[in-house]
């Protein structure tokens, strides 16, 4: 039986300034535990700390433009572009030359115990 999502649940974000994270699949909102998907809303100026995740994640950014800082170097995600980041792989994403929207998918589900963010 298919299940409907009627909201999502607003997630508190990391980072240097709020940013409004809409969580409507993933551990928090549905229980799901395969996968994640979230709308973020992020100021211009905003930075999290760099993480290596247990998952990999697919970001599709509908508005604005964000950065996603590797160890190789630091690409540059526009409105209707796309981009996945991997598994154990760090990883830091910014929105500092202008506000973004964007949805990201993680696969497994987003954990605060598998982002292994930075200190």
């Amino acid at each position: 039986m298919p299940t409907l999502i009627a909201q999502p649940s607003i997630i508190e974000a990391a980072g240097n300034k709020p940013k409004r994270i809409e969580e409507y699949i993933g551990r928090v909102n549905s229980k799901t535990t395969g996968a994640s998907v979230a709308r973020m809303v992020s100021p211009q100026g905003w930075v999290e700390p760099g993480q290596t995740p247990e998952f990999d994640e697919f970001t599709v950014v509908l508005k604005g433009e964000i950065h996603v800082e590797s160890k190789t170097g630091v690409t540059v995600v526009k409105a209707g572009q796309a981009i996945i980041t991997y598994a154990g792989e760090w990883v830091r994403y910014s929105t500092p030359n202008e506000g973004a929207e964007y949805i990201a998918v993680c696969l497994p589900a987003f954990s605060m115990d598998t982002v292994h963010r930075d200190e």
